[in-house]
């Protein structure tokens, strides 16, 4: 049995609202599982870039990047590469120049700072169970961005409005879940993925076409549930709801929360869990 769940934080145009947002109303999380052979847990977080960089991409032409050829993930990546006289190709330079930023991997920088505080909790919980990965490469095909996650072939995510195309097999990743079946492959079973993705989303007060995501994975197997009582689904959810709400305590403090019971199309059953964080300026 396969199980899988996502967390994300509401999306905000100011790179600093984020927290600042949770503090003004909820924050909201959306795990989720899907039942399959072994079980998964999986999360994820979302923070996108300043809204004064959303100015920029809206009135600025490209400028030449500071360094030509980018290191992402190992792989140089060049202008060209990404940016190319193509009728398939739709991505402008202004988002050529947020490829290689990694504001995730700064540890001073507010991202990295949570993704270190995320990465000490499961540390200190599941005693260094869980591979971290935040260098893989942004760019992938199609398949690892829709077919491995079983988007439908007529799904909306799909198309050019919706989805940066490099060229029509390959694009930047829309969430860091294209990374998933292929890690599955290579044999991890416990890991953390975080980086920059980039939907094709209009610029608005809650919409940016870049942010940060970080989601987790944990693949159980039958000798984990067999002497609990529980079949592989219960055991797997309560799992993932202990998980994140220690993780809610340990970046939040003892802050009100609760689960509800939702639907998301890739995953059954599903639930989403809400907190109620208030900060006094």
């Amino acid at each position: 049995m396969l199980t899988y769940f996502r967390g994300a934080t509401a999306r905000h145009h100011h790179f600093m609202a984020v927290p600042i947002s949770l503090a003004q109303a909820t924050l909201f999380s959306k795990p989720s599982i899907l039942l399959h052979r072994n079980a998964i847990n999986g999360f994820s977080f979302f923070i996108p870039f300043s809204s004064s960089s959303a100015q920029k991409i809206q009135t600025h032409k490209w400028r030449q990047p500071v360094v030509s050829v980018l290191d992402l993930g190992g792989v140089k990546i060049g202008r060209d590469d990404v940016v190319r006289d193509d009728p398939t190709n739709n991505v402008p330079d202004a988002i050529f120049l947020k490829l290689g930023m990694q504001l995730h991997r700064r540890d001073q920088h507010p991202v990295g700072i949570l993704k270190n505080a995320i990465y000490d909790y499961f540390n200190a919980n599941y005693s260094n169970k869980f591979d971290k990965l935040d260098d893989l490469c942004p760019i992938v095909s199609t398949k690892e961005n829709f077919d491995d996650v079983l988007v439908p072939p007529d799904h909306v995510s799909r198309s050019y409005n919706d989805t940066y195309y490099i060229d029509s097999q390959t694009v930047l990743r829309c969430h860091t879940s294209a990374h998933l079946a292929e890690l599955l492959r290579r044999g991890h079973t416990h890991f953390l993925v975080t980086g920059d993705v980039y939907p094709r989303d209009s610029i608005d007060s809650t919409h940016y076409p870049v942010f940060h995501q970080m989601e987790g994975v944990r693949v159980f197997f039958p000798g984990d549930w067999e002497t609990s009582g529980m079949d592989g689904t219960s055991y797997a959810a309560e799992d993932l709801k202990k998980c994140l709400e220690g993780l809610v305590q340990h970046l939040f403090g003892n802050v009100e929360m609760r689960w509800i019971d939702t639907y998301f199309p890739f995953t059954n059953p599903s639930f989403e869990l809400e907190i109620y964080f208030q900060v006094c300026f």
